[in-house]
């Protein structure tokens, strides 16, 4: 009876470390790090007159990627003033994707 209790033991210590080892040799997923946009200002939102103004600190040339809530791309462009035009994209909600030089920045932006 004791030996029988000593190799459920050993057996379930044998499967807890083959199940701990499979886990420390898992590859963790890797973050992509990118720079933040400094000074990033993104109004109005809600949009109610089909234009949003983006700002930032260097006022550079930005890629601007919207994405509908299905992550389906609904706009791309390139934005070399503050103003974007989003007259032609119905009332919901998106996601904005603002490309700086080597830095980039997501928001959440409603259209009404």
């Amino acid at each position: 009876m004791a030996k029988n209790y000593f190799y459920t033991i050993t057996l379930l210590v044998f499967l807890f470390s083959l199940s701990v080892s499979a886990q420390e040799n898992k590859q963790q997923p890797r973050t992509q790090e990118t720079a933040s946009i400094e000074g990033l200002s993104l109004y109005p939102n809600p949009v109610s007159n089909g234009k949003v103004y983006i700002t930032t600190k260097n006022d550079l040339d930005k890629e601007i990627i919207i994405f509908d809530v299905l992550g389906k791309k609904v706009l791309q462009t390139t934005l070399s003033s503050r103003e974007l035009n989003v007259s032609n994209l119905s009332s919901g909600v998106y996601i904005i994707k603002i490309n700086e030089r080597e830095a980039s920045a997501t928001r959440k932006l409603i259209i009404r």
